[in-house]
C-alpha cells in the first residue's frame, strides 16, 4: 500500500476534536469474556451478574460460645437470681448437625459457628453461666434471636450480590468463595502491543553508549496498561528502519491495540508516522494535537484497532497515553471510560505563563499550609522521567489562558486516589547531603516530600509557611555572611554543613590546570572559545557566579542549569568547558576543581513548625554522630566552624 501524502501530518487539531475523531472509529465495549479459576480473578472485571446459589449462612448458627436455649426460659435471670436449665447430651461444634431438640427447661452446649438446634431461639454466652452437675445456671437473660445469625441473613438464595463491570478485589473474591464458586466469568483482558523506536534507545540492563538513553517509556506504558486491566505485550526496541518498524507494527496488529513511542514528528529520521500512514480503514485520524506536553501525538485506527504513536519524551508520552488510549483500554476491559478522579482546590505560589492556543497540563506537588494547599509546579520538561513520581496531581490550563497569577485558585486532579500527605516537607536547594538525610528519615517511617526550587525559592516558601525546612546557601552581598542575615523574626536557622564551591573543569585543560580561581576566571572570560555553563537565577551558586563575573557574560552564560550535577554533566560531555559547582559533585564526575570559597548550606524552619515531631526528628538526625560521619564521608564540613553561620 503506498504511503499517504506527508502533508496530512502535523495538521494540529484541538484535544476534543482529536478525541472525537479517534473514538468515532472504535467500538468502546468489552472484547468478550472468559471463565477463569477464582484464585486467578484478582483485579479482573466481572462479566456477568452473580446471583447467590445458596443462603449464607446456610443454617441458623451461633455467634458465640455458650448454650442454645429458649429465650423464655431465661427471663428474670440475673447474677443474684440464676435460672437453672438441664443440659442435653449434645455438644454442637461447627460442622455437627444437631440431633436433639431443645425443649422448655433444656439447654445445649454450642460453639461459635455451631448449628442452632431445633427448638432453640437464642444463645447465652458462656461468660454469663455456671455449669453444674447435669445442668447450667443462667445469670443473664437473653431475648429471642440474641447471639444468633439466621440462615440467609447475610446473603439470600437468588439475591444478586455482584454485578457485571465490578473489578474483583479481595473483598469480592471472598464473597464468591463464600457462595462456593470455584470459577468466575470475567471480561477478556485487552492485549496491547508495546514497543519503542529509535537508534538511541537502549533496553534497561544493556550497556549505555554515549548519546543513548534507556527505554523508560515501554516500562511506564506497560505498567499503566496492567493498571487499566490490560495485558502489555512487549515487542522490544525497534531501530529507525522502515522495514523493521513495518514488521513490528504488523506483529502488534495481531493483538487488540498497538502503542509505541518516538518518531512522531516530521523530520527526516522520524519514520513512525510514515509506517502508520500506510494503514487504512480509516488509518491516521489525527497527527498533531494542541496539547502541552504531547503535541506530536499520532492517533490511528485500522480495522477497529487503535494504533497510537506517543511522543518520545517520557512526560509527553505518559500524558498523551492517559488522555487518548487509556480510556479505550478501560472500555475494552469492561471498565468505565474514565475513573473517578479526585480533585483538590489549591493556590499557586507563583505566576505561571502558558502558551496560548494549546491545552497545557502542568504537574504539581501539593503542600499543606495554614491557608490551605499550595500547588508547586513540578516542571522539569517533557523529557523528565521523574516528574510523575514526585507529583501529586496536575492542573489543566485552557488553550485560551496565557497567565495564571500568583495566588490564583486552581483545581488539581490527583494522580492517585486520595492525597497521601507528607509528614515532612522540604523545599529549597538540592544537595546530596540532604538526599542522605531524607533517606534516613524515610527509613524511620517519616514520609518526605522534597522539591528543589533553589535557595531563594526555598527561603520564600519558608517565609510563607509552606514548608517544614528549606535548604539554602545564600550569601548576603553586604556582609559576605551566608543565610543568617536573610532571616525574618518568624524563621529559625538550623545550622547545616559547609560545602566548597569552586570552578569545575575537565582534567588536563591547560586553561584551568594549575591556576588559582582569579586567574582561571580571567582566562575563561577573555578566551572566546571557552564556554561556561551557568546556574539558574535565584540559586545560591548563581549569586556567587554573578559576583565573580562582575557583569561579564562569557560564552555559555545563557545556558542556565538547575543543579550542580547538571553543571558537571555538561562539562564531562564537553558541551561546556567550565562552571561553578561543589567539590563533592566534581569528584563524582572525576573533574578538576579549583576552590573559591566555602559556603554554608543551612536549613530555615518556620517557627510555627519548629515543634512538630517530624521537624524535631530531622534536627535530631542532623545533629547525630551518624549523620555527621556520613556527611563527612560525602565530602562536607560538619565541624563547629562549618556550621557557625556567624563566622
Amino acid at each position: 500500500m503506498p504511503l499517504k501524502a506527508q502533508s496530512q501530518f502535523l495538521h494540529v487539531v484541538t484535544r476534543d476534536e482529536a478525541e472525537r475523531r479517534f473514538r468515532e472509529h472504535l467500538n468502546l465495549a468489552p472484547l468478550g469474556h472468559e471463565t477463569i479459576p477464582l484464585r486467578a480473578a484478582l483485579n479482573r472485571v466481572l462479566a456477568v451478574d452473580v446471583a447467590a446459589p445458596i443462603d449464607v449462612p446456610g443454617f441458623d448458627r451461633s455467634n458465640v460460645d455458650g448454650f442454645a436455649v429458649q429465650a423464655a426460659d431465661t427471663w428474670g435471670a440475673m447474677e443474684e437470681q440464676a435460672r437453672s436449665l438441664a443440659l442435653t447430651s449434645e455438644i454442637l461444634a461447627p460442622g455437627i448437625a444437631p440431633g436433639q431438640e431443645v425443649r422448655g427447661g433444656l439447654a445445649t452446649t454450642i460453639a461459635t459457628g455451631g448449628m442452632l438446634p431445633r427448638g432453640a431461639d437464642a444463645v447465652v454466652m458462656v461468660e454469663h453461666t455456671d455449669v453444674t452437675d447435669g445442668g447450667v445456671q443462667i445469670r443473664r437473660a437473653v431475648t429471642a434471636g440474641e447471639n444468633v445469625s439466621y440462615a440467609g441473613t447475610d446473603i439470600a438464595r437468588g439475591e444478586t450480590v455482584l454485578r457485571a463491570g465490578m473489578p474483583l478485589s479481595s473483598r469480592e473474591i471472598g464473597v464468591l468463595a463464600a457462595l462456593g464458586l470455584a470459577d468466575v466469568c470475567v471480561y477478556r483482558q485487552p492485549r496491547v502491543a508495546v514497543f519503542s523506536t529509535g537508534n538511541e534507545i537502549v533496553a534497561p540492563g544493556e550497556p549505555l553508549p554515549v548519546g543513548a538513553v534507556y527505554d523508560s517509556n515501554a516500562a511506564i506504558i506497560g505498567a499503566a496498561i496492567e493498571e487499566l486491566g490490560g495485558v502489555p505485550v512487549h515487542l522490544g526496541v525497534i531501530p529507525d528502519d522502515e522495514a523493521a518498524l513495518s514488521s513490528a507494527l504488523a506483529q502488534g496488529l495481531a493483538h487488540d491495540a498497538v502503542v509505541f513511542s518516538g518518531g512522531t514528528s516530521k523530520g527526516e529520521g522520524d519514520l513512525s508516522y510514515r509506517v502508520v500512514g500506510a494503514l487504512g480503514d480509516p488509518g491516521v485520524v489525527a497527527h498533531g494535537v494542541a496539547l502541552k506536553p504531547g503535541k506530536p501525538v499520532c492517533l490511528a485506527v485500522t480495522n477497529g484497532k487503535p494504533v497510537v504513536i506517543l511522543p518520545g519524551f517520557p512526560t509527553s508520552a505518559v500524558f498523551t497515553f492517559h488522555e487518548f488510549l487509556a480510556p479505550v483500554i478501560r472500555a475494552f476491559a469492561g471498565l468505565p471510560l474514565q475513573p473517578r478522579h479526585e480533585h483538590m482546590t489549591a493556590t499557586l505560589p507563583m505566576r505561571i505563563n502558558s502558551e496560548r492556543g494549546r491545552t497545557e497540563y502542568l504537574l504539581v506537588g501539593l503542600v499543606p499550609t495554614e491557608g490551605g494547599l499550595s500547588a508547586y509546579p513540578m516542571g522539569k520538561g517533557s523529557g523528565s522521567v521523574t516528574t510523575f513520581s514526585g507529583a501529586d496531581g496536575f492542573i489543566t490550563i485552557g488553550q485560551h489562558t496565557e497567565i495564571l497569577d500568583e495566588g490564583a485558585s486552581v483545581q488539581v486532579q490527583l494522580l492517585s486516589k486520595g492525597l497521601d500527605a507528607a509528614d515532612l516537607i522540604l523545599i529549597g536547594s538540592h544537595c546530596v547531603g540532604l538526599d542522605w538525610l531524607a533517606g534516613e528519615l524515610m527509613r524511620q517511617g517519616i514520609r518526605i516530600k522534597s522539591m528543589s526550587v533553589g535557595s531563594t525559592g526555598g527561603l520564600m516558601a519558608a517565609r510563607r509557611g509552606e514548608c517544614d525546612a528549606a535548604g539554602i546557601h545564600l550569601m548576603d552581598p553586604a556582609t559576605g555572611i551566608y543565610n543568617r542575615p536573610l532571616l525574618t523574626p518568624a524563621l529559625e536557622l538550623i545550622p547545616g554543613y559547609g560545602r566548597m564551591q569552586g570552578i569545575v573543569y575537565r582534567r588536563g585543560d591547560a586553561r584551568f590546570e594549575g591556576r588559582d580561581a582569579v586567574s582561571a576566571i580571567t582566562a575563561a572570560r577573555t578566551e572566546p572559545g571557552c564556554v561556561m555553563v551557568n546556574r539558574n537565577a535565584g540559586s545560591g551558586t548563581r549569586i556567587l557566579i554573578d559576583r565573580l563575573l562582575d557583569g561579564a557574560q562569557p560564552p555559555g552564560f545563557g545556558v542556565q542549569t538547575k543543579s550542580h550535577n547538571a553543571v558537571a554533566v555538561a562539562i564531562a560531555q564537553r558541551r561546556a568547558d567550565w562552571g561553578l559547582a561543589i567539590d563533592t559533585v566534581a569528584r563524582q564526575y572525576d573533574l578538576g576543581f579549583i576552590p573559591i570559597q566555602e559556603e554554608h548550606y543551612d536549613f530555615v524552619v518556620p517557627k510555627t513548625r519548629l515543634e512538630r515531631a517530624p521537624v524535631q526528628a530531622f534536627i535530631a538526625l542532623l545533629r547525630s554522630d551518624a549523620a555527621r560521619n556520613a556527611l563527612r564521608d560525602l565530602g562536607f564540613r560538619v565541624d563547629t566552624e562549618a556550621t557557625d553561620t556567624d563566622a
